[in-house]
């Protein structure tokens, strides 16, 4: 495969995990209608990591000696990626408005791009980077707004902001720890385990804090937590594979990050009643668009200059 339609399947499969995730919005909340926060989260995690398993092992039947093997850093990622930084997630998003925590998340590339400066040789943020994160960051205020306009003017706890900031941090250290060690785990073999192993960590944290909740639901939490498991199964499946490529850069791929607000906006007003397209979520997603098609430009026009001097 040639330069050109690697980098074209790559935009595919990222654009395709950020779809993904842009549906876990709607399918958290008919969720928590019917569950605990940290345990609905740990349940998700647990069988989205299940649903990855077989298809791990066929590729990598050495998959148990592999996790024995590589034990730490799975324990890490597993810390890091899954129990912690959704801990804070669940916990975060109930101290504050839905269109602020879209705000702060949807910030993420900006600080995956500022991890991923000082810990990747070779992925150092210019001012170009720079200024299309920030472009992306203002549509996303504006999407976010636009979808939610009363919550701009609604109280805001600090420590839900806090906490979604830490998330972005983490997301970076994540990224990053997997683009690094390229060749020492298969990335189905790190996403299925970190979820097996993360998700009943948080399962069995919920039980002292939130007790045990194990009474008959309707079949929409059912549909919920089976759409977020497979969707988690997939999406992170997918976006460590990409990490794992040869010569990706962890900030330029998380750029297309910027689009989970984007179709979020749109499926809400797919499926939600009483959700229409505003003027700021219009424009918000002008922004976005503008802000990737920039990015793609400069980065192709960085890796031909790359290419006449060698």
């Amino acid at each position: 495969m040639d330069m050109s339609h690697s980098r074209i399947h790559t935009s595919i499969l990222a654009i395709l995990s950020c779809l993904l995730w842009s549906t876990a919005f709607a399918g958290v909340k008919i969720g928590l209608q019917y569950a605990t926060p940290i345990q609905f989260a740990g349940i998700r995690f647990f069988i989205a990591g299940l649903l990855v398993l077989p298809l791990a092992y066929r590729y990598n039947p050495r998959y148990f000696r592999i996790i024995r093997e590589n034990l730490k850093l799975i324990l890490l990622f597993a810390f890091l990626q899954t129990f912690l930084q959704y801990t804070m997630f669940y916990t975060g998003i109930n101290m504050i408005p839905g269109a602020v925590a879209a705000i702060v998340i949807g910030s993420q590339p900006f600080f995956i791009a500022l991890v991923a400066n000082y810990t990747m040789p070779g992925d150092r943020m210019t001012l170009k980077k720079t200024l299309v994160i920030l472009f992306g960051i203002m549509g996303v205020v504006l999407v976010s707004l636009g979808k939610d306009p009363q919550s701009a003017s609604g109280h805001v706890a600090v420590a839900g902001i806090l906490l979604m900031l830490g998330i972005n941090i983490l997301s970076g250290f994540t990224n990053v720890i997997v683009a690094r060690e390229k060749k020492k785990v298969p990335p189905l073999v790190i996403s299925s385990a970190s979820m097996i192993i993360g998700g009943a960590g948080l399962y069995l944290f919920s039980l002292p804090l939130e007790g045990f909740h194990w009474e008959p639901k309707p079949a929409t939490y059912y549909l919920s937590l089976g759409w977020l498991s497979l969707l988690s199964a997939i999406a992170i499946s997918i976006w460590i594979t990409l990490l794992k490529r040869p010569g990706i850069v962890v900030s330029d791929l998380n750029l297309w990050k910027f689009l989970i607000p984007l179709f979020g906006a749109i499926f809400s007003w797919i499926l939600l009643p009483g959700e229409s397209p505003q003027a700021l979520t219009i424009s918000g997603m002008i922004i976005i668009s503008s802000a990737l098609v920039i990015s793609n430009f400069v980065q192709r026009k960085n890796r031909s200059f790359i290419q006449e001097k060698a």
